[in-house]
């Protein structure tokens, strides 16, 4: 009985040597081990079983997070910055891109304002955009509502007090309307801008899952095995031991 017991104890140290060497040649970066011990008594026999794991993924969802706040941060959380630099190279572009457009965009409309005001009368006092663009077209308040009851659009026209402008000349006009213009085309560059900020954000959301993809296939695939001893008893025949070992990936 001794030689038994001796000779699962040299078995067990073996196999518990190789499951060690195994875990070394995959180089797990991550290692989770849990270990139970099951006792299981039926009868004659009696089980002790170990199981051991591990798993070092990335999550795509968090990437998408990510990319999303910041471009190339999900590239960056996947492990490879090489592409992802250039998503923030060109977040960085865009955004100084809107402020310049916002800026001189701000600039031309405080412009084109102060000159209605002081060379055709405007009170800037609540008046909406498609007033401003509408000086810009008509000479004087009084050509406006013209055209707009000769198009019987009578709820479009304008109080003549609280409306009023006229222009001197159709000269005045026309560098008001140049100044209008400049305001308007910087303001429509910033939505494009504002749109190419998001297409960015997209793409180095879909790029930074991809990343993870690649990531989570070069990954060691996870390992676990499973140890059991047990003691079994014949009615004719002296008793036995079993040792069993799997390893699965």
């Amino acid at each position: 009985m001794k030689t038994i017991i001796s000779l699962v104890v040299l078995v067990s140290s073996i196999s518990f040597a190789q499951a060690l060497q195994s875990k070394s040649l995959i180089e797990l970066k991550q290692l989770s081990i849990v270990s139970r011990s099951q006792f299981a008594v039926s009868g004659s026999q009696q089980f002790i079983t170990d199981q051991n794991s591990v798993s070092g993924k990335k999550n795509p969802a968090l990437a998408i997070l990510y990319s999303m706040l910041l471009p190339g941060m999900g590239e960056l959380y996947a492990g490879d910055y090489s592409s992802g630099k250039y998503f923030t190279i060109a977040d960085g572009v865009l955004w100084s891109t809107f402020a310049g457009f916002e800026i001189y965009g701000k600039w031309k409309e405080n412009d084109y304002k102060s000159f209605a005001e002081s060379k055709a009368g405007v009170n800037l006092n609540g008046k909406e955009a498609e007033y401003f663009a509408n000086i810009g077209i008509y000479q004087s308040i009084d050509d406006y509502n013209a055209a707009m009851e000769l198009n019987r659009d009578f709820d479009k026209t304008y109080n003549k007090v609280s409306y009023y402008w006229k222009w001197n000349d159709n000269d005045q006009r026309k560098q008001y309307r140049d100044l209008w213009s400049s305001s308007e085309s910087a303001y429509t560059n910033v939505r494009f801008v504002v749109g190419a900020l998001i297409l960015n954000r997209l793409i180095s959301a879909v790029n930074a899952v991809r990343l993870v993809s690649a990531y989570n296939k070069n990954l060691p695939q996870e390992v676990s095995w499973n140890v059991s001893v047990g003691l079994m008893n014949h009615p004719t025949l002296p008793s036995s031991i079993t040792f069993n070992f799997v390893q699965s990936l």
